[in-house]
This record gives structure tokens, sequence and C-alpha cells, in this order.
């Protein structure tokens, strides 16, 4: 599988970073994503009764020893925009005027952000481009020219946890 297939292929992601590292080289963009699972070894405590009922069958949702991490790099962004996930738009049906391919990293041919930068931006050199991380607590709209690179990284020497 590709890097991109792998990584739609995961359930969950984690925001792990997002930079401009490139200062000689304007507006490139890497974002690193960790994937997450449902850690059924662990579960929810409370010390309130009334909140562990409710969670009582609960376990967290984190990255776990095996897990993968995915870097994608901009070489040129036209703008991007982080926001957090409850109010962000990331319905897997979309809104009725969206339309987009994938599941965690998505293609849009049609969305109100490429409408924003539509008129909020001029002077393209190339049909901007939409694309979208649906990651656990953030989602991340990049608005470019081209595709991002797409790797699958080596994971770090301890775990992350999101505890």
């Amino acid at each position: 599988m590709t890097a991109l297939e792998q990584l739609n292929a995961t359930k969950y992601v984690y925001l792990r970073e997002i930079s401009e590292p490139d200062k000689q080289t304007f507006n490139n963009l890497r974002v690193i994503v960790e994937e997450a699972v449902v850690n059924y070894g662990e579960s929810f405590h409370s010390d309130r009764p009334e909140i562990q009922a409710v969670f009582k069958d609960a376990h967290p949702i984190e990255s776990v020893a095996g897990c993968k991490r995915f870097r994608l790099f901009w070489t040129h962004y036209v703008g991007y925009l982080v926001t957090e996930e409850s109010v962000g738009s990331s319905a897997r049906n979309g809104y009725a005027d969206e339309q987009f391919t994938g599941s965690i990293f998505r293609t849009y041919t049609k969305s109100n952000f490429l409408d924003h930068i539509a008129r909020n931006t001029g002077g393209h050199i190339h049909d901007v481009q939409h694309f979208k991380l649906v990651c656990l607590d953030h989602l991340i709209d990049v608005a470019s020219y081209y595709a991002p690179q797409i790797e699958v990284i080596d994971s770090p020497a301890e775990t992350l946890s999101t505890k």
C-alpha cells in the first residue's frame, strides 16, 4: 500500500506537529500525524461513581507501540487553517455542497474552504486544491497548488500517549 492508502486505512490520527520548516523557502508546510487505536488494555477510571458508571465500558483512544507516523509536506501552500475538531466540518458525508474523496486525508473538488480561498485571494499561477486531515482534536485544511508528499516515518522510541 502507498503511504496515502495506509493513512486513509487508519481509523484515528493525532496531530503531533505542524510547522513551516524551511525558512528560506516561503509557504512550505510540514504536518506529522500519528495513528491511534482503541486501547482495550486500558479502562477509564474516575473517583466519581456517576462518571465511572457512564464510562464503565470505555477505553482510551491513544497511540501505542506499533502505531504508524505519517509526514505530509507541501512545498508551497496558498493557505491553511487548523480548527478544533468539534466545531469544524468533518462529517463523513460532508455538507450537501461539498465533494471529496478519502477519509482521514481528504481531497476536495468542491468545498466551502475553496470558496473562501477564491473570494479572499487572487493571482494564482495554478488551480488551487483543497486537502483536509481529519485528526482527533484537530481538523487541518490546506489550500495548495499540488498534493503533499506523504511518507510513513519511524515511530518514536517511546509511546506517545494522549492521557
